[in-house]
């Protein structure tokens, strides 16, 4: 895999989002652009971490947090990616003191209050971060009851908030199995990064799973 290739595409899509970012006087136009700005430095970031290079990666994607909680205020509402977005950027960069902090943003918008399983899936990574595990057991149990919300992510964070390592365990890898058997992936950059961000929860509850794949960075 040329990582190289899909880093360079990447931040290439992102400086061009920026020179054409338009002004304030156009809202719905600007939190557009910011979101796809969002995409483009996540890829970046995901590109980076495949390579081995954390420290870089790290940077980018606390560019798409960034970027994503810009955008999240002249969003139509119900736009709970944003603050997904912004979460996972940042577990996904190790930055855990920036994913709190956007946890608790995400708490204060009201997305643990939302009927939408988008907003409940962000709740429950706000929570699971903030350590709030009985909270986000009942949002992961929700989940798993809603068509349409992936079953076996909505397993791996019920099992998290159980810290059930057994459960996770099975959970984590049929969230594996399904990016390795799909064609596509956010910003065509084909990496697992759920099963990153559900492993850094896991982790920091002693329970992460070991797994190979090639869609996930090597161990270091």
């Amino acid at each position: 895999m040329e990582w190289s290739e899909h880093l360079a595409r990447e931040q290439e899509r992102y400086r061009e989002g920026e020179a054409r970012l338009p002004g304030l006087d156009d809202a719905d136009a600007r939190q557009k652009q910011l979101t796809r700005m969002g995409n483009a430095a996540g890829g970046a970031g995901l590109a980076l971490l495949m390579e081995g290079r954390d420290g870089e990666a790290a940077e980018w994607f606390s560019l798409a947090a960034e970027r994503y909680r810009e955008s999240f205020a002249d969003a139509p509402p119900g736009s709970w990616g944003r603050p997904i977005g912004a979460i996972k950027s940042l577990l996904l960069g190790g930055d855990w003191e920036g994913a709190e902090a956007a946890a608790g943003w995400a708490l204060d918008e009201g997305a643990a209050g939302t009927e939408s399983p988008i907003g409940k899936y962000a709740a429950c990574l706000a929570l699971l971060v903030l350590a709030g595990d009985r909270e986000s057991r009942v949002l992961a149990d929700d989940l798993r009851t809603h068509e349409g919300f992936p079953v076996d992510v909505a397993d791996s964070l019920a099992m998290i908030s159980a810290q059930d390592v057994a459960g996770y365990v099975i959970a984590v890898e049929n969230v594996l199995e399904s990016f390795e058997t799909r064609e596509d992936y956010l910003e065509d950059i084909p990496v697992a990064d759920t099963v990153i961000v559900l492993q850094a929860l896991a982790g920091q509850r002693n329970m992460a799973a070991e797994l190979e794949s090639p869609l996930l960075p090597r161990p270091s």
